[in-house]
């Protein structure tokens, strides 16, 4: 990998990462399903004016249906599950949640698209849920003052973004992915619209979380998704999803240097977990131990 590609991975990962935070700063005024519809529907506006002057629209008229349930699947669920996680979770522990993504890929991917599962690729994901268990143990309560449910649903988030992953690679395999990035997000931004018009705040929405929501409909969705289009181009997939290890690194930097959220042993050891449990799952360990 190039210098030029290497900094625009660790500037994917930087910006991927202040998702969670611009996440913390707005959704408490806005509430989830208003502020993923903000997120998405600013994200639509600007991916569809890329799309047309890049000539990418006519694969959305033939393959609309297939992309449409890849935006439920890869936008509407997942962004809501962190929505909702975010008004009482910490920003840099959705981002270690958030690296749960390859193991769930690869769990899906065996029984669904039968992929091949190897032994260290499976010792991955338990390594990855023992991690999450170390991370998210103090906060792991299910009374009234407890996160327990609101770290399951963000949980469930990286479960939609791997069930996405292998839906695409079932029925959207040569469909340009600009097209289904534009697709995708315009088609979830059209299905919550009704139900975000409908839980609109009454209260007044603070300076602070509407520049936030548009920086995650920009910065965090729109331009990286352009990024890392044109990382996959350069340099191929297997080398762009090595972001994944970086997010949690720059979610956890953030959250501390901006909300001074505390940097305690379990948080450090659970995102160390959690990252060796993804080197795993991905196979990039298991290839040298095989």
């Amino acid at each position: 990998m190039s210098p030029k590609d290497l900094r625009a991975l660790f500037l994917l990962a930087a910006i991927w990462g202040g998702s969670f935070l611009f996440m913390r700063l707005a959704v408490n005024d806005f509430g989830p399903v208003a502020f993923v519809e903000m997120r998405i529907g600013i994200s639509a506006l600007f991916l569809l004016a890329v799309s047309a002057l890049m000539g990418r629209l006519a694969a959305l008229k033939t393959h609309w249906k297939p992309i449409a349930m890849c935006g439920v699947l890869n936008v509407a669920l997942p962004f809501y599950c962190f929505a909702y996680a975010a008004q009482t979770v910490p920003a840099g522990t959705l981002a270690v949640i958030n690296a749960l993504v390859p193991m769930f890929g690869a769990l899906i991917a065996r029984f669904w698209l039968q992929e091949r599962l190897t032994w260290p690729r499976l010792l991955g994901m338990v390594i990855g849920i023992a991690g999450i268990i170390v991370l998210v143990y103090e906060d792991l309560s299910f009374n009234a003052q407890g996160n327990g449910w609101a770290i399951l649903i963000a949980v469930a988030a990286p479960f939609f973004y791997g069930l996405a992953a292998c839906y695409t690679t079932k029925f959207l395999q040569g469909v340009d992915s600009i097209a289904i990035a534009t697709g995708s997000v315009t088609a979830s931004a059209l299905l919550l619209l009704p139900l975000a018009i409908w839980t609109w705040p009454d209260t007044p929405i603070s300076n602070v979380a509407w520049v936030s929501a548009i920086a995650v409909a920009v910065l965090c969705t729109g331009i990286a998704y352009i990024i890392f289009f044109r990382l996959i181009a350069r340099v191929g997939s297997s080398k762009t999803i090595t972001v994944t290890f970086l997010v949690p690194l720059f979610g956890i930097f953030w959250g501390a240097a901006v909300l001074s959220e505390a940097l305690t042993f379990s948080v450090l050891l659970g995102a160390g977990i959690v990252l060796l449990g993804t080197l795993l799952a991905t196979g990039v360990v298991g290839r040298r131990m095989t």
